[in-house]
């Protein structure tokens, strides 16, 4: 398996941090209007680009209602599909590498709160890799990896790392099978 160690880091909240702060009110503002514009119009592509900030590739199909709380730490490849009711809690980076496929109602997590000192955030990055798919109502928790061209069955909880080639599902997410490589 192609493990990769994601750090965490702390945010503790009781800081005041303006840029933060902007940013979220920033997202906000350009999520109410992106989920009341007209899908896909010339209007629709323009704000998407101005959301994303930190990149959406060509051929990208981003259904709304969508609703981000950074989205500047969103980081989308080429060719990936985002059905609509996607949600992020993303104070940490979220990677979608090409021609990942997200279906409707999926959750990406890269926060959370330590369990004795609440104000204070755990963040761990999530990188969904090439060619992956994400079932309808699946939950990413922090710091996961899905492994290229692997799937994970809708309603599934995925609480640790996913291998490339292989399906899981369930909550918590386990292995279903194995996929041939070579059929991809």
């Amino acid at each position: 398996m192609d493990v990769c160690i994601i750090e965490e880091r702390r945010l503790d909240l009781r800081i005041s941090n303006e840029e933060r702060a902007n940013s979220a009110k920033k997202t906000t503002e350009i999520l109410f209007k992106l989920n009341n514009t007209l899908p896909f119009s010339d209007e629709y592509d323009l704000l998407l680009k101005k959301l994303f900030t930190g990149g959406v590739g060509e051929n990208c199909y981003i259904a709304p209602p969508i609703y981000i709380n950074l989205a500047e730490n969103i980081h989308i490849g080429n060719n990936v599909s985002i059905n609509a009711y996607f949600k992020c809690m993303s104070a940490g980076n979220i990677y979608i590498d090409d021609d990942a496929k997200i279906a409707m109602n999926v959750s990406i997590i890269t926060n959370n709160h330590d369990f004795y000192d609440r104000p204070v955030l755990t963040i761990k990055d999530v990188h969904i890799k090439k060619n992956a798919w994400i079932g309808a109502g699946s939950i990413i928790l922090p710091g996961i990896t899905i492994g290229e061209n692997a799937i994970v069955g809708a309603g599934s909880v995925v609480t640790h790392d996913v291998e490339a080639n292989t399906m899981v599902a369930g909550n918590p997410a386990k292995l279903i099978k194995k996929l041939d490589p070579d059929k991809f």
